[in-house]
């Protein structure tokens, strides 16, 4: 019997239930899952309002975890799911880590890292757009609403 092989879909409804921790802590709600050889090694949510910390992204709190996990800084096997495009911070933790893949599901036009640099990942990471972009993409605008008090 061989390994079952998981989809970008199931691995971004983890990241999606990331978010949905994040929206109910009222932080921004986004959440990135990291997965390696197929089994998933490190998931987060925004922590920044939480821990008082503007680099508390997602993704900033999954690259620590997976180098933890893996006793190494480079990610180069591994794969990013994360709900909103990372902003230019998280996009070069990304090229630092050298992580293999990236799957978005969400664009950010405004700060978003493409709005910035378009080569900000490392050039050898593949990157997918749109796993689960309706469902990422409605939560941040519910979350923004309330915020505003149009909800």
């Amino acid at each position: 019997m061989g390994l079952s092989v998981f989809s970008d879909e199931h691995f971004m409804k983890l990241a999606y239930l990331e978010a949905q921790k994040a929206f109910e802590m009222d932080e921004v709600p986004v959440g990135a899952v990291i997965v390696c050889n197929n089994q998933v090694i490190a998931k987060a949510h925004n922590m920044t309002e939480t821990l008082n910390d503007v680099t508390a992204h997602a993704e900033m709190q999954v690259f620590t975890m997976a180098a933890n996990f893996l006793g190494g800084k480079f990610l180069d096997e591994c794969t990013l799911y994360v709900t909103l495009e990372p902003c230019s911070m998280c996009a070069g933790a990304a090229y630092w880590s050298r992580i293999k893949k990236v799957v978005i599901a969400a664009q950010d036009e405004k700060r978003g890292y493409r709005a910035f640099n378009e080569n900000m990942l490392h050039p050898k990471t593949e990157i997918e757009w749109g796993v689960m972009e309706e469902e990422c993409s409605t939560i941040l605008k519910e979350f923004f609403s309330k915020k505003r008090g149009v909800i």
